[in-house]
Order: C-alpha cells, then sequence, then structure tokens
C-alpha cells in the first residue's frame, strides 16, 4: 500500500450501500491461473458468512498509534463486524466516520496467514470512490510488522493502490532500497479504469525469479524485469504475506482532502486465489 511510501518511515447493513450487483459468477468465471502450468494453491472464496476466516487472515493494527508512518485518520478494528465482514460470497471491509482512540475513522487491514515465494496474485474487487480513501492490495515481507522498520529495503510490492480523489487511476509499483518513492525512482506505472467503484476487476501480480508484472483483468500496464544488480534493486527472494485494507487520509490519501460525507466507503472482494506453478 506504500504505507511508507511518503514518509521516511516508509489498509450489519451499511456495507450494503456499495451493492454487488455487477459481481462476477464465481462458477463461471472460476480462473485456473490461466496458463503456464499454474495450479491454485490457497484461495478464499468467501463462501461464508460472518468475520473474515481466523485460519485464512489475521488483523493488523500495530501502526495504529504511529498513524502507519504514514499520518493515517483511521483506526484499524480487530474482529468488528462493522468493518470487516463477509455476506452474499464478499468481503467487505468497510471505512466508517466515527471516533475511535483519538481517530476520526476506523477501518480494517487484513493480512493473510499464509505467505509465498512466486506466483500469480488475483484478487477480485470493487473499490471505494470517496474523497480521502486510500485501498489497496500489497504485499511485505513473510514475519514482518510495522514495528520492525527497515523499509524501504525489505521490499514491497504493491498490486493495486487506489485514492479516491483520482478516481479510476490505478497503481501497481514495487519499492526496494534503490527504487523507492523518496528517491523518485520506484518501479510503478498506472492504468486507467473508469468503473472500478461501480464493477469488479481483479487485480493480478504475476511473479517469478525473472519479472513482475501487474494486470488489471487482462491488461498488461507494469512490468519489472530483475536486473541482476543485488538485493538494493531486487529484495523479492523470499515469501511475501498478502494485505487488503482500505485506509483513510494520509499523505497521498488526503492531498485534496477528506469528505467526512462520503462515508461509509467500503472495497469489497469477490475472491483472492493464489496460484503457483507446477
Amino acid at each position: 500500500m506504500m504505507l511508507l511510501k511518503h514518509t521516511i518511515l516508509s489498509l450489519g447493513t451499511i456495507f450494503l450501500l456499495s451493492a454487488c450487483n455487477s459481481k462476477k459468477s464465481k462458477t463461471s468465471e472460476k480462473s485456473d491461473g490461466d496458463s503456464d502450468n499454474y495450479q491454485l494453491v490457497w484461495s478464499d472464496e468467501f463462501d461464508y458468512t460472518g468475520l473474515p476466516d481466523s485460519t485464512k487472515w489475521m488483523y493488523d493494527t500495530e501502526g495504529n498509534s504511529e498513524g502507519w508512518g504514514n499520518n493515517e485518520a483511521q483506526y484499524y478494528t480487530k474482529a468488528k463486524k462493522e468493518n470487516a465482514w463477509v455476506q452474499d460470497g464478499v468481503l467487505n471491509i468497510i471505512a466508517l466516520k466515527e471516533q475511535c482512540e483519538g481517530k476520526d475513522y476506523t477501518s480494517a487491514r487484513l493480512n493473510s496467514k499464509a505467505n509465498w515465494l512466486y506466483g500469480k496474485i488475483e484478487v477480485n474487487a470493487k473499490l471505494p470512490k470517496g474523497r480521502g480513501t486510500w485501498s489497496a492490495i500489497w504485499m511485505m515481507p513473510k514475519d514482518w510488522s510495522f514495528k520492525d522498520g527497515d523499509w524501504p529495503n525489505i521490499g514491497e510490492i504493491d498490486i493495486m493502490e487506489h485514492v479516491g480523489h483520482n478516481l479510476g487511476a490505478i497503481h501497481a509499483s514495487a519499492h526496494s532500497t534503490d527504487y523507492q518513492w523518496q528517491k523518485g525512482t520506484q518501479q510503478t506505472d498506472t492504468i486507467m479504469i473508469s468503473d472500478v467503484a461501480d464493477k469488479f476487476h481483479s487485480y493480478i501480480w504475476e511473479w517469478t525469479p525473472e519479472v513482475m508484472r501487474a494486470y488489471v483483468d487482462d491488461q498488461l500496464y507494469f512490468e519489472y524485469k530483475n536486473e541482476g544488480l543485488g538485493e538494493s534493486k531486487w529484495p523479492y527472494i523470499k515469501p511475501f504475506y498478502l494485505i487488503l485494507n482500505v485506509a483513510v487520509g494520509g499523505a497521498w490519501g488526503s492531498v485534496e482532502g477528506i469528505d467526512a460525507e462520503a462515508f461509509p466507503q467500503t472495497m469489497q472482494v469477490d475472491y483472492v486465489r493464489i496460484f503457483q506453478k507446477r
């Protein structure tokens, strides 16, 4: 999410407001990883009702008191159904306008308990659109947590970032010691998808020892090749876990302020699928 992107140190009826009429059919649209001998190794189809599956997801609250190093306005909660709830085959991550622990908003940040080295990560989602929202689908190294620091040396993979004040601009990025925001050298690109808040799209990251690529649905828009120049440029040689979150504000999310009247705002996730080569 570039949780640390802009700093030196450096995601029950409310959710029905963003109804999922355009939700894909999981039966007819079920992915098999496409080609290149990929096979499904982990998934959450959200085919249950209740809190996110505790065998697959954990709540990350560690950076709340520090604003996640980014002056973010939300307090990430733990096991609070108003902020993270599964219903009708969809995970809803909901940012609410409410006071909590000195913050003006609440939301949820979910980390996968599993982690992977290489593969194809596919997350089918519909994004929030309110000014001040900062939704993200991203990855950090196994066992890393906010208080460990050492960003960006450890590496960061941003599969999808979207800020509400720039509706439809989808960003993919990779951060490392040499390629990072502070130096203006991050590996990154953007694609415009006008209906991100109205329809579900698949946000896909393909990761091999040689290259990383980002797609929206079948559209390739970002590619970063391993130059073979060491970990300062390519620290992606270890397992990473997946993060889903909706932040509010922060140095990027609040560039044009926060529209308090736009909340609640929801990121809906139809499925998460991880593929690896046979």
